[in-house]
Order: structure tokens, then sequence, then C-alpha cells
């Protein structure tokens, strides 16, 4: 686990000093805009015929535009460095050594493994990445499989830059599924949109008391939200941001709503918020390298055979969102029921493998 937090680190490192460079280098090629269009402006006038003090001025001015490029460019190798630790990190984090060699040998594997990285890819808006993997590994993308996650993945940015009409048009598109699922998902559009309007103050004081019959649907459901957010418009020339409703503005409203139209979006399309592959890998990588080395310490390189199995149990808490069905274990052989080998009720109550059932039986107990 301390592997995999090292990455991340060294992940955050680079992403800030990307940060920072970017605002550094836009201001100063902004400043050096400035700089070179007052001196364009200056000799706008002049004749054809540079005077000295002018032509030193400008020999100055190409000096400056020289040595802040480089000084960029300078700033920007520095950079690589960083970039360069994220990629020891991740050598660092051996995974081979928890690997089964073999597994993907077949053509077969290896296009379910290329299947499941295009659908995390697109899950994950990674759309021109999915398609360039997809041609690479031979494996056609249907347009019917691609198409909910370009929607879902534009109107998600779509919300974070602050835009809620895409999102307010899907939900009331699927009004009728959301309210199946009971999802409160197009009231927060339409609460979150209504802040919109208190927050540009008394001017929008007519266009936010038209925009609350949109509220009228959801009356019975969400009276106390309706309630206060009626309440708030006593305050509007004053100020909203001087007012008991200040905690209306809150910014991490905008984060939750994209979570709330993450999990609605995928719910409908019958996915997970997460990709379950990943996360489970994510979850249980860290206690396979433990495992490993703990018994390559002890030199009980028996112990993990090549068989589709693992030495002592791992437990991967995925949550409900990953859950789609049930899968009883039997607690005596340690082996998950199937259809040939059903669960089956003791006299006393307990659960238990029709196998263990058997061999209890023909162990006359």
């Amino acid at each position: 686990m301390e592997q995999c937090m090292n990455v991340e680190r060294e992940v955050d490192k680079v992403l800030q000093k990307f940060g920072l460079y970017a605002v550094h280098c836009e201001r100063t090629l902004e400043n050096l805009i400035q700089y070179v269009t007052g001196i364009r402006q200056e000799l706008a006038g002049q004749d054809a015929e540079l005077s000295p003090t002018h032509a030193l001025v400008l020999s100055h001015c190409c000096k400056k535009i020289r040595d802040t490029v480089q000084k960029l460019a300078s700033d920007h190798k520095d950079i690589h460095g960083s970039v360069s630790k994220v990629g020891k990190a991740i050598d660092r984090t051996d995974v081979s050594s928890v690997a089964m060699e073999g597994v993907f040998n077949s053509s077969e594997r290896q296009q379910l493994l290329n299947r499941v990285l295009v659908e995390h890819l697109l899950r994950q808006g990674m759309l021109d990445v999915a398609e360039t993997l997809s041609q690479e590994a031979g494996l056609p993308i249907d347009p019917k499989q691609k198409e909910p996650f370009v929607e879902l993945n534009r109107i998600l940015e779509a919300l974070r830059q602050h835009d809620l009409r895409p999102a307010l048009e899907w939900a009331v598109i699927n009004r009728e599924r959301l309210l199946a699922q009971s999802s409160s998902l197009e009231f927060k559009l339409h609460r979150l949109f209504f802040i919109q309007l208190l927050a540009g103050g008394s001017t929008r004081q007519q266009e936010a008391l038209e925009y609350a019959r949109n509220f009228q649907p959801f009356a019975s459901q969400h009276q106390r939200d309706i309630q206060v957010l009626m309440g708030s418009l006593m305050y509007l020339r004053q100020g909203i941001q001087a007012s008991p409703y200040v905690h209306l503005l809150d910014s991490n409203q905008w984060a939750e709503i994209c979570d709330l139209f993450t999990r609605d979006a995928c719910s409908l399309l019958g996915l997970s918020v997460e990709s379950p592959p990943f996360s489970a890998g994510c979850i249980a990588l860290p206690s396979l390298i433990n495992i490993k080395a703990v018994i390559e310490q002890r030199q009980c390189t028996g112990v993990w055979n090549q068989k589709d199995e693992l030495p002592i149990e791992i437990e991967v808490d995925l949550g409900r969102g990953c859950w789609y069905h049930s899968v009883f274990a039997c607690p005596i052989l340690r082996q998950q029921t199937t259809d040939s080998n059903p669960p089956m009720r003791l006299v006393c109550g307990h659960i238990i493998s029709r196998d263990a059932l058997n061999k209890l039986v023909n162990g006359n107990k």
C-alpha cells in the first residue's frame, strides 16, 4: 500500500508543479506582450531610419524576449525530472510477483482484457484513448455502447463549467425513470439553477420568481427545501452573501451535483459508478504484494501455486454499488455455491453447500 501511496504523492507533486508553471507562464507572457506592444506603438510614428536610442531599445527588447523564452523553457525542462520520478515510483511498485503467468496468453482472454480497458476508458471520459486502443487491439466499439458515455461526459463537463442546462434537459427527458428509482436529481438541478439566479442579486429577482414555478412538481417531497429557497428572496437587496442563507452559495454543491448525476446516470445505464475490476484490483493489490513478500521471506513458495486461487481470503469491500447478485460461500468448504452445488438448509437452521452435506452424511455424522 505504501508503494501505491508513493506513486500518488509523486503524481500530486507533478500536477502541482504543472499548475504553478501554467500560471507563471501565462503571467510572464502577458507582461512580455504588453512590453512589446508598448515599444511597437512607440516606434510606429518613426521614420524608416531608426535613431540610435530607438535601436538600443529595440535591441534590449529582443534580448528580453530571448531571455524570457529561455527561462520558460528551462523551467519546463525542470518539470521533466518530476515526471520521471513518477515513472520510477511506478517501477518500484512491482506487481509482477503477484501476476499469474500465462493468464492472458490466449487471444480470447486478451480480447476480454482489452474490452475491460476500453470500457474503463469510456467510463473515465477518455474517449480518444479508448478509440485508439480499440483500433490497435482490433476490437470494434459498438456506437450504441459508446454513445451513452459520450453524452454522460459531455454533461459532466458542462456541470464542471457550472452550466446546468444540458443536465436539466437530460433529467427532464428521463424524469419517469429517475422518479422510479426515487432520485432527487432533477429537483437539485432546479435548486442549483435557482441559487445561481439568487447570486445575481436583486436585478434577477423577477427571473428567480418565474423560475420558482419549476418547483411545483416537487412540492410534496421537498417542501422544506423550497420554503428555504423562497425565504432567501427577502435578502436579495442586501445580498445573499450577508444573510442567514449564505449556506446556499456553498461551492461544494457543484461537486455533489456532479457525483449525484454520475451515480444516477450510471444507474439508468445499468453500470456501477466505478469500474469494478479496477476498484477491486486497487483494493486487493497491496494485500497481495504483502502476502507474496511474507511467503518469500518464510520460503513457503509452494503455498502460492499456479491454481486459480489464493492461499488466504482477501476482503474486498466495493460497497453496495457493485453488488449485482448474492453469492453464498460454504462456511465449511470455503467455496462459492453453484447450480450443481447449491446451498442446503439444515434442520438446525445453518446453511452449507450440498458437497459439504454429502461429506457429513458419508462421515456418519
